[in-house]
């Protein structure tokens, strides 16, 4: 599956206390940017300019980068005294560097750091500060739009108009947004829309939009009502006491008739300019993603102890279920500011009374869940394996509920603070999957989603059923999910794949997700961004 890339990010750079290497002067830094690819090969990305006789730089050159969310992208920022003309840095004296991720950059929004020297050492007092910012323009604009006395084009009943905006290229008209078509009506109001100012006029208010109503046909044979040409700027002036009106036009008609007036009038009620939050605008703005994962101990998986057992970790310390809390934790673990992961067990008998337990805590702590980064929960899981009694059922609703309700408590805030993942790691068929429905409908309306990794070769069809990419789920009761918030990968599909697939794989659609559920909530980043629009927006 293609990475889909979430945006571009913009690092400024600076530094302070730098060594200083140049005897007479101080050291003219650079500062070189390096990436790691998924075969930990690091190549050069960018440099910035080199600044003559300082110790503590800005550096103007700024460096662009594509971000995923759903892989780890490691950085090397490298800072040298430059000496000479050659483009080779290694006769350059080392500052220092630091190491980090993407991830790390964008969830600290601006990131200081201590540099260090090749062998890890302080480099002096130097430190390096990065500040990141999303490279966008993510206005959109709100549409209202009626239209009256449009022409008759049918023989039988009334015209079927639909509308389409066009932006200006330098080459031609480029399709920008296609309304629904309202039947039989020759007075339509259509639903209300919304198109990216982008890609409309490309952020420019005085560029030309054309719009051009048509007639709908089955056939394909779409009847042109007729047409006309505006700008933003003029949209703008609409609003439902004085709509902005525009006379459509059809050329072909217009050279034929006498006394030709119009084919109709569209009258815009509404068009606002609304900033839209993106993705990194929620990380970068203060919202945590909290990351818990649930581990089913059901007796299907085999007897821990034997190599044929799901559960059996190999002489090198792995098996799927290690696997996928190493591949998934290591992206998440970058979004939350305390690392601290609460991990569950279902489906195993318990100690000291050995009751059957569908959310157990794996260290056996339910007041503290809490596992030390990605590391803790594999330790854990390690720990609490051999001192329980695999069993059954395999039931998810209650570790749904249990996330859920947290995500419940945080709702409560005024703004997007917190978003869940829950991370089920499975080898089987549902038992409770009618309650599991329900919880996955209730879970749809509250700020998580759900990850589901099938390990083994069990038939996992009902685990697709739950990933809504068919249709959205319902619930018994016929109550249908608000949202598609749950993504199901069986692990085989990535057994001989790099181990960066499954994450990409499973994380891909999080931040979508994310965005969706704050935007309908209509929460805002806790830390807002007043949104850098031209005057008249809003």
């Amino acid at each position: 599956m293609a990475a889909q890339c979430v945006t571009k990010v913009e690092l400024t750079v600076s530094c302070e206390n730098l060594l200083d290497k140049d005897i007479g002067s101080k050291s003219d830094p650079l500062c070189v940017l390096l990436m790691s690819s998924t075969d930990s090969q690091w190549y050069e990305l960018a440099r910035t300019e080199k600044v003559q006789n300082c110790l503590s730089p800005k550096f103007a050159k700024k460096f662009v980068i594509d971000y995923y969310f759903e892989i780890v992208q490691k950085l090397k920022f490298g800072v040298y005294d430059i000496d000479n003309k050659t483009v080779d840095l290694s006769d350059d004296d080392f500052l220092g560097e630091l190491e980090c991720t993407l991830g790390q950059v964008v969830s600290s929004k601006k990131l200081i750091r201590p540099l260090v020297l090749k062998n890890k050492s302080p480099a002096g007092k130097g430190t390096i500060t990065i500040n990141a910012e999303e490279i966008k323009d993510n206005r959109v604009v709100n549409f209202e739009v009626q239209a009256r006395k449009l022409d008759n084009k049918d023989l039988f009943g009334k015209s079927d108009p639909y509308l389409e905006f066009y932006k200006q290229t330098a080459t031609s008209w480029q399709l920008a947004h296609r309304t629904e078509v309202v039947k039989n009506n020759l007075n339509p109001t259509w639903r209300p829309f919304r198109i990216p100012l982008q890609s409309l006029c490309g952020g420019d208010m005085d560029k030309p939009i054309k719009v051009e109503c048509y007639d709908y046909d089955n056939d394909g044979s779409h009847d042109l009502i007729g047409t006309f040409e505006t700008t933003m700027k003029r949209l703008q002036e609409a609003s439902h006491s004085s709509p902005a009106e525009f006379e459509c036009i059809n050329s072909k008609k217009k050279q034929k008739k006498k006394g030709y007036k119009n084919s109709g009038v569209v009258s815009v009620k509404l068009c606002q300019v609304v900033k839209e939050y993106t993705f990194l605008d929620y990380i970068m703005g203060g919202c945590q993603i909290n990351f818990t994962v649930a581990i089913d101990f059901t007796g299907s998986n085999g007897d821990p102890r034997s190599p044929q057992s799901l559960h059996y970790i190999s002489p090198q310390g792995v098996n799927e279920y290690l696997t996928a809390i190493w591949s998934v934790g290591n992206v998440i673990q970058d979004y939350d500011s305390d690392k601290m992961f609460p991990a569950f067990g279902f489906g195993a008998q318990i100690p000291p009374n050995w009751q059957v337990n569908h959310e157990f805590p794996l260290n056996f702590n339910p007041a503290n869940p809490f596992c030390a980064g990605v590391e803790g929960i594999v330790e854990a899981y390690r720990v609490c394996l051999p001192q329980v009694k695999l069993y059954g059922p395999t039931n998810f609703s209650p570790i749904i509920n249990h996330v859920a309700s947290f995500a419940n408590q945080a709702l409560q805030q005024t703004t997007a603070s917190q978003y869940f993942v829950l991370l089920i790691i499975t080898d089987g068929v549902i038992t409770d999957m009618d309650e599991t429905r329900n919880a996955i409908v209730n879970a749809s309306r509250l700020p998580m989603s759900i990850i589901i990794i099938g390990v083994g070769g069990a038939d996992f069809t009902a685990m697709e059923f739950l990933d809504g990419d068919d249709g959205r789920l319902r619930s018994l009761s016929g109550e249908t999910a608000m949202r598609d918030i749950v993504q199901f990968v069986p692990f085989r599909q990535f057994k001989n794949a790099p181990k960066e697939a499954l994450a990409k794989s499973v994380l891909a659609e999080v931040p979508s997700q994310l965005v969706e559920f704050f935007t309908v909530m209509k929460l805002k980043p806790p830390i807002s961004q007043p949104a850098a629009n031209p005057a008249g927006t809003v």
